[in-house]
């Protein structure tokens, strides 16, 4: 008879393995849990020494690199629930073809991460941070900024958080544009909001919010080339998608040259990354990553992972 607990769970992911809430449901079905308690930043070869010295045979996966190379070398795993939205950093058809069961939900910390980009709009645009920066200097400057409300928002990627962002803008008065390469007519219609090509959003907008994926087909999809073709606009450029979406160097020389309002980044090309020498008061914004994780977020993302591995045993069981 098929146990209905597994004998080791690995977590891999940090903010999972210091959850208490998240580590007393998922111990519910496993008799040990190996967990990444000390911060360990994987690279393929740790990770792959650390799963296989685990003998675990189901992974809590956070941002860690599961590549093709990784999964051949894994000796027990039969079973991946992803901790987070993004699936770049795993090779799900590297799973399939090694039949390794995977457990994905989308949207789990949308808006988490879509609070984040309005902060930063909100932020920028009413002079919070650079008027906070001014004030810890003993600097007293009255400049109150714009508002919000009637600027024209572009948000690239209309997907889980793209919408969420959409949907949190409505009471402002906006008048927002998006650009995804899906059709997304019944949410546009829905928001009333406007399709436009990549381009004319760029040129259009006061601040363009990135909401997509990782991978090959979003590679720096923001870089010299699209800065250079902007209008007088000179946005705003807000990252909470991932480090490799906007081109760093190109997005920072942007902002010095004044073509750009500045950047606002929760991702960075490295992680952890050293912030020190960007400054608020030339209109870069900076935070460690943490759009994903409001604490109501982690809870959500736990829990999506865990049903995975609930979903595995069933199956297990068959």
């Amino acid at each position: 008879m098929t146990s209905s607990k597994l004998a080791t769970i690995a977590v891999t992911s940090p903010s999972f393995s210091k959850n208490e809430t998240l580590l007393s449901e998922l111990s519910k079905h496993a008799d040990k849990l190996i967990l990444n308690d000390s911060n360990i930043k994987f690279t393929e070869t740790s990770v792959v020494s650390w799963l296989n010295e685990s003998k675990a045979e189901a992974a809590i996966i956070g941002t860690e690199p599961i590549s093709g190379s990784v999964i051949k070398q894994l000796k027990y795993l039969k079973a991946i629930g992803k901790y987070g939205v993004g699936c770049d950093n795993i090779d799900v058809h590297a799973l399939k073809s090694a039949g390794i069961f995977f457990h994905w939900e989308g949207g789990v910390n949308k808006r988490s991460v879509s609070e984040l980009a309005l902060g930063f709009m909100l932020g920028h645009f009413r002079n919070v941070f650079k008027n906070i920066d001014c004030m810890q200097s003993g600097s007293w400057k009255k400049v109150g900024g714009v508002q919000v409300s009637n600027r024209n928002i572009g948000i690239v990627g209309l997907g889980h958080i793209g919408t969420d962002l959409a949907s949190l803008l409505q009471p402002f008065g906006c008048k927002i544009y998006f650009h995804d390469v899906a059709d997304k007519s019944d949410t546009a219609k829905k928001y009333g909001i406007e399709q436009l090509d990549y381009l004319d959003l760029l040129r259009q907008c006061d601040m363009i919010s990135f909401h997509v994926p990782g991978g090959d087909s979003t590679h720096h999809m923001f870089a010299d080339k699209e800065i250079a073709a902007l209008r007088n606009n000179k946005p705003l450029i807000i990252n909470t998608a991932r480090g490799t979406v906007c081109d760093f160097d190109a997005v920072v020389k942007g902002v010095n040259s004044g073509l750009l309002a500045g950047y606002a980044s929760d991702v960075f090309p490295i992680e952890p990354f050293d912030s020190s020498q960007f400054k608020i008061e030339n209109g870069f914004y900076f935070t460690s990553h943490i759009g994903g994780n409001a604490a109501e977020a982690v809870i959500s993302m736990g829990q999506a992972s865990i049903r995975g591995i609930m979903r595995y045993l069933e199956l297990r069981k068959n």
